[in-house]
């Protein structure tokens, strides 16, 4: 590997979930910041065998206290100097308050040196007008964004959070405006955004009846008739939906935009001015016929070492943006040159290489597989036919990992980068490139 891959020396402390099997949550964050040169740290904050869109799981949840416990272990060992911050899914109201208690330490340590501790802020509530988590956890993750750095909410979540309903891109920017004005967060990256050719955004269904009850101590997944999303959030990645989605995470209504009023799916991000006005910046990517897990966890940590690269090269000798507050650039910085705008662009053109030949390999698999099934036989009656749907489902779950180990030079070398190319949004609109 060539060491001008590779971003300088950075100690991460990730808090996400885990599997035994597959590419999700700290599994798949810890790999893909291992690859590109950060040192990681990891607290667990489930225990799975599998990811939860399988619909049959075993497993732990990690506590608060035990969380705690963790870092405590750390802290007394003086090995809590980390200079970033990545947090994901948390199992309860608890244990995000537990993270909060740590961010604001590591912080706290930080304070004399600024720009030397970011904390990226993954608030991974629901998807598609859908919890997943208990209601009492939205508030606490309120309560963290003005210590957060950069927040990477899907639309349903930028709603929540900043209690602003998201229509089209108009609403969309007042929402943001909202989360840099009142909550003071300095970076936003609105993910998984569904657009119509006239920008307007496929709204999210009011939020129903939490996916999970809170829990503590020992949780076994499989036993629960409801599953919770904690492995299986794929809202930073924007794909299209398939049926194997709609059934595993998506709401039982349909919407009324069809995903054939679709051409590209959207992030926008933007990183306040100092007066927190919003710099939006907007990037388009092709949908996959294809549901990805892991792919939220993979966003945010492919963004972390991609933005401290474009934060070092914006800086100057006039101006070390590593060692301003937050990483963020002077007022006059247009929004389609912000370093957080060059970061997405790698990030983007990364991941759709990647997903694309995940969803190529998983084709394969599964013509080989419905082959097999076919030349087989599965039986006579409803149950032999519930049976070989489950064993097919369980298969194209195993199919759809994302085979992030297989593409490192992809991670490394981000291919036909001017396809992603960041645009400005202004007033409501994107400016042509």
């Amino acid at each position: 590997m060539a060491s001008d891959t590779l971003i300088p020396d950075t100690r991460v402390l990730a808090i996400a979930s885990h599997v035994v099997h597959g590419y999700v949550g700290n599994k798949m964050a810890t790999f893909v910041m291992q690859s590109l040169g950060c040192d990681v740290s990891a607290i667990n904050t489930v225990h799975y065998s599998n990811h939860t869109a399988y619909k049959q799981v075993k497993g732990t949840k990690t506590s608060a206290p035990q969380i705690l416990d963790l870092y405590e272990g750390l802290r007394q060992s003086n090995l809590t100097n980390f200079d970033v911050l990545l947090t994901g899914y948390v199992p309860s109201a608890e244990a995000v308050q537990a993270i909060g208690k740590i961010g604001r330490d590591i912080k706290f340590n930080a304070g004399t040196k600024p720009g030397s501790f970011f904390w990226v802020l993954d608030p991974v509530m629901g998807d598609n007008g859908k919890l997943y988590i208990p209601e009492d956890e939205v508030p606490e993750y309120k309560a963290l964004l003005r210590e957060a750095d950069l927040i990477l909410p899907n639309q349903f979540e930028a709603e929540l959070l900043s209690d602003t309903p998201i229509s089209d891109l108009k609403s969309l920017a007042a929402a943001i405006q909202v989360l840099h004005k009142k909550y003071q967060v300095p970076h936003v990256i609105i993910t998984s955004l569904r657009l119509t050719r006239d920008n307007q955004t496929i709204p999210s269904r009011a939020p129903s009846r939490p996916a999970s009850k809170p829990a503590s101590g020992t949780h076994t997944p499989s036993e629960s008739p409801n599953l919770d999303a904690a492995t299986s959030h794929p809202s930073t990645w924007p794909t299209s939906q398939s049926s194997e989605q709609s059934q595993a995470q998506q709401p039982e209504a349909s919407s009324p935009t069809s995903m054939d009023d679709i051409e590209n799916l959207t992030i926008i991000g933007s990183t306040a001015t100092s007066d927190y006005t919003p710099r939006l910046f907007r990037i388009d990517t092709p949908a996959l016929p294809l549901f990805f897990s892991g792919t939220g966890d993979m966003f945010a940590a492919l963004t972390i070492p991609r933005l401290i690269e474009a934060v070092h090269a914006a800086s100057s000798p006039d101006l070390d943006l590593h060692s301003t507050p937050s990483w963020r650039s002077p007022d006059d910085v247009p929004a389609e040159e912000l370093p957080l705008a060059k970061a997405c662009q790698k990030v983007l053109a990364s991941m759709q290489a990647i997903l694309a030949k995940t969803a190529a390999s998983c084709h394969e698999k599964m013509d080989v597989y419905d082959k097999r099934v076919e030349k087989e036989g599965c039986g006579q009656g409803d149950e032999a036919v519930e049976q070989a749907e489950k064993r097919r489902h369980l298969a194209l779950m195993n199919a759809s990992e994302v085979t992030i180990v297989r593409h490192v030079k992809e991670l490394l070398d981000p291919p036909d980068l001017e396809r992603f190319k960041p645009r400005r949004v202004k007033g409501g609109s994107s400016e042509e490139r």
